[in-house]
């Protein structure tokens, strides 16, 4: 007796009216996120939007001393945009300013990497004895940091120019580095590196400790030296720690102010080492121009976006990816 056995048949869902598969259904985002960011950007938007419209406003008034006595600002339009930047002195500020800025981050950013791997490689009490000399340094109020190198770089009792002289460099006897705009501002350069390294070191430190050992002791089995283990393994690891703390350092030192104001303190030509900070201080404060200041002001905010730009924009490219 033969028995036939049929298949086994698929169960089949039934079908809706419409022929095709069923719509997918879009997730909703929450809305309680973007509800607890509101108390923050109203914050935000108080203590920075009433500010800058105040700017804004002045930079289009003639605003000057008698204002400032009760006498009602006239509207000019952008006559003081129209005068700053055909004035060759501003120009001269600006430049100085970028290629300052620019040299001071970057020496920054490689210090603090280098001292971050120092510390990634040295034992437990070298590290912790490296630490604490960084926090000491980061602790250090910024009067009396730029008080010791004045010191340090007096031409009548400096530690430097007495130990130039003992080498022999007879021409530094009485040399005064913060007379010479180029002296003054390899002054000012060590005083806000040495000032920054220690956030730069700490932060880049922090990123090493989260590249995984295993990964390292592999790339060296594969026979990968040691600065290629850095630069394609290290470094793209902690690329957004170092994009981050550079765009930071690329800010604070495009809007550095006090260090130079006490520098130039000692002796230095004013109107050859202001920076774009020191400059709107001289237009409001020091020649009541504050129309002319509050619109070097806006341009220093728009320099300020364009100069962080680059990294917004990589931003948002990895959400997007």
């Amino acid at each position: 007796m033969n028995t036939t056995v049929s298949p086994p048949v698929a169960a089949v869902a039934p079908l809706g009216d419409g022929a095709g598969p069923a719509p997918r259904r879009t997730r909703r985002r929450p809305r309680a996120p973007y509800a607890l960011l509101v108390p923050a950007l109203l914050v935000i938007l108080l203590g920075m939007g009433y500010p800058v419209y105040w700017q804004v406003i002045t930079s289009l008034q003639e605003y000057g001393l008698a204002q400032q006595f009760g006498q009602p600002p006239t509207f000019v339009g952008l006559d003081n945009y129209a005068r700053i930047f055909t004035d060759s002195t501003m120009w001269a500020v600006v430049f100085r300013s970028i290629l300052f800025c620019l040299v001071n981050a970057a020496l920054t950013v490689v210090l603090g990497t280098l001292i971050a791997l120092l510390m990634k490689a040295a034992g437990s009490v070298p590290r912790v004895l490296l630490q604490v000399a960084m926090l000491l340094a980061w602790a250090m109020p910024m009067v009396a940091a730029v008080t010791v190198f004045k010191w340090l770089f007096n031409y009548r009792s400096g530690v430097v120019n007495w130990l130039l002289v003992q080498l022999g460099l007879d021409q530094f006897q009485g040399y005064e580095w913060l007379a010479q705009p180029l002296t003054f501002f390899f002054v000012a350069t060590l005083v806000i590196v040495w000032m920054s390294v220690p956030f730069v070191a700490l932060s880049v430190y922090a990123a090493l400790t989260q590249v995984s050992d295993e990964v390292m002791e592999a790339a060296s089995l594969d026979g990968a030296s040691g600065w290629g283990k850095f630069w394609h393994i290290v470094v793209p690891m902690i690329r957004p720690v170092l994009a981050i703390v550079l765009l930071l350092q690329i800010i604070w030192d495009l809007r550095v102010f006090a260090q130079i104001r006490l520098l130039q303190d000692g002796g230095a030509p004013i109107s050859e080492t202001n920076l774009l900070g020191n400059y709107i201080y001289e237009l409001g404060v020091g020649r009541q121009d504050f129309a002319s200041a509050a619109a070097v002001s806006i341009f220093v905010l728009a320099l300020t976006i364009a100069l962080s730009w680059p990294y917004v924009r990589s931003l948002l490219k990895e959400d997007e990816a």
